[in-house]
């Protein structure tokens, strides 16, 4: 079988590293199976009934139409960490142009140009207008101790920073690669109140949109600075703005810019550039293709936003994939299926997240003129919103 993988952005030529002859990648693809994407929006764009599978190249998934696909059964996948370090090293520049005030020191000495010999002097008697305090020794508390926020975190504690960090749902994984030196704290309250720089690093949703708004804010320390390398949402800008004009926020660092920001006293505005490396944009494309081929050619699932973890063994003989709501019954009804065909089940996974769940289940033989068979009966189970047979 061949697949066929549709591009909605430049994506990196790396993925050929885990695509093989199997897979036709192209930006035309008509009947594709799996969509690869950076940063189009999806939400207007009609989804092929072909695409099993959507593979973001990065972590956010704002572009992606997450319900429609769940509720047509597509798994979504994103790449999380493989940008971990290009976002973390434009933390640490950030938190440098928040305090010493480099962009304004740059543009001040732009303004010099054409005074020959007396620059030196000028550069000597003017620098004292950009003075700002050094990081070491200062407390920077880190929102989301996830693979950007672990790395930040660490990267601070070698700038001789104090960090603190919040995140209810660290892994197990983060929790063993976080330096011993980041004092976890169990409040966002107290984050705030004691921290003299801050970065958010956690997903946007309607749960963490506005996040540091009005109440956050006034908890501040007076002249504290904000790193926003996440989402622009996350961040109230009214309440910025407010804190910026009365000295509670000194400056504001965002790698989102608005129109309302651009050009504004304290705010460092940067055009989106956090993922923006060579070495970033081939380690998400890596990730993501070798994310779809394993789903379309095993149904291993990993890093799906909408759909369970499944980490079953590469396919040796015929495998049920079915993508499901997580209701009763489903499970009993797809096994009576395969039993009504005299079929004999080697292996069985199911797996559930939320309202969805997973159902692997390998079959010793399946003859080939009762494959569409099964899988038409198996997909008018209730609940279930996709059924395929993959083969070895």
């Amino acid at each position: 079988m061949t697949y066929q993988i549709k591009t909605l952005n430049a994506i990196s030529p790396a993925i050929y590293t885990q695509l093989g002859d199997r897979y036709n990648v192209s930006a035309d693809a008509e009947r594709p199976d799996a969509i690869l994407v950076r940063s189009a929006s999806m939400h207007e764009t009609p989804l092929p009934e072909s695409v099993l599978c959507i593979a973001r190249a990065g972590a956010g998934t704002n572009n992606i139409p997450i319900d429609a696909c769940s509720e047509r059964g597509v798994c979504v996948f994103n790449t999380p960490g493989a940008n971990a370090n290009a976002v973390c090293e434009m933390v640490i520049a950030g938190l440098l142009l928040s305090c010493r005030n480099i962009v304004g020191g740059i543009e001040w000495a732009r303004t010099l140009k054409g005074q020959g010999d007396a620059v030196e002097k000028a550069v000597e008697k003017g620098k004292g207008a950009f003075v700002g305090p050094e990081l070491r020794g200062k407390t920077l508390g880190v929102i989301g101790l996830g693979a950007i926020g672990v790395l930040v975190a660490n990267a601070a504690v070698a700038l001789g920073m104090n960090v603190i960090g919040y995140d209810p749902m660290i892994s197990v994984e983060h929790a063993w690669s976080l330096s011993r030196s980041v004092r976890r704290e169990s409040s966002l309250d107290a984050l705030f109140s004691e921290s003299d720089f801050i970065t958010v690093h956690v997903p946007l949703s309607d749960k963490t949109r506005g996040m540091i708004g009005s109440r956050a804010l006034s908890l501040c320390r007076k002249g504290m600075r904000v790193m926003n390398f996440a989402r622009g949402g996350l961040v109230d800008e009214d309440a910025l703005i407010a804190a910026l004009g009365d000295g509670r926020v000194s400056a504001y660092v965002t790698d989102f810019p608005s129109d309302r920001l651009i050009g504004m006293d304290g705010v460092i505005a940067i055009p989106h550039l956090g993922a923006s490396t060579p070495e970033s944009e081939e380690n998400c494309a890596v990730m993501a293709a070798a994310q779809t081929r394993d789903f379309l050619e095993s149904g291993i699932i990993r890093n799906s936003v909408n759909l369970p973890a499944v980490d079953v063994a590469p396919v040796s003989k015929p495998r049920l994939l079915c993508i499901h709501e997580n209701i009763p019954n489903v499970l009993g009804s797809i096994t009576s299926e395969v039993a009504s065909f005299k079929l004999n089940i080697s292996d069985l996974v199911n797996r559930s997240r939320g309202s969805m769940a997973v159902s692997v289940v390998d079959i010793d033989e399946v003859p080939q003129d009762a494959r569409d068979a099964l899988i038409a009966r198996v997909e008018k189970i209730a609940g279930m919103k996709r059924a395929r047979l993959l083969l070895p």
